[in-house]
């Protein structure tokens, strides 16, 4: 599942708040929004208008483009995780099928994907 917007946003105001070693009682007085609302932002839960998001970020005192270039790079990693995912997901599938096209066993797919190299042909033994 993809990064939601709201949950980078969150993380990326939770993560600033915590290394100022604020609490969020006194960005939420600062901010002048509710401690539980302001919770429910940091956790992805909530939508914070541009208001609200540009008065957390002066009660911070960190510029709004700061936080939004933190974002756009927690989303860019969320993207290239999920392409990983996909990548690894479809390497999986591609080494779970046989040389016959039947797909492998259930409860295989959870492992890792595994390289199988061929034993040589029989003939090939025989001649060396």
């Amino acid at each position: 599942m993809a990064l939601l917007l709201r949950e980078a946003l969150g993380d990326s105001l939770r993560r600033t708040r915590v290394s100022q070693s604020r609490t969020l009682r006194e960005v939420s007085s600062s901010a002048r929004v509710s401690l539980g609302y302001l919770s429910e932002i940091e956790r992805g839960r909530k939508e914070a208008s541009s208001e609200l998001l540009a008065a957390i970020c002066d009660a911070l005192e960190v510029p709004l483009s700061d936080v939004l270039f933190d974002v756009s790079g927690l989303l860019a990693d969320g993207l290239d995780r999920r392409t990983d995912m996909e990548t690894t997901a479809a390497a999986t599938a591609s080494a779970e099928r046989s040389d016959d096209g039947a797909t492998a066993e259930p409860g295989l797919l959870a492992q890792e994907p595994r390289m199988v190299i061929p034993a040589p042909a029989a003939q090939a033994l025989a001649a060396a």
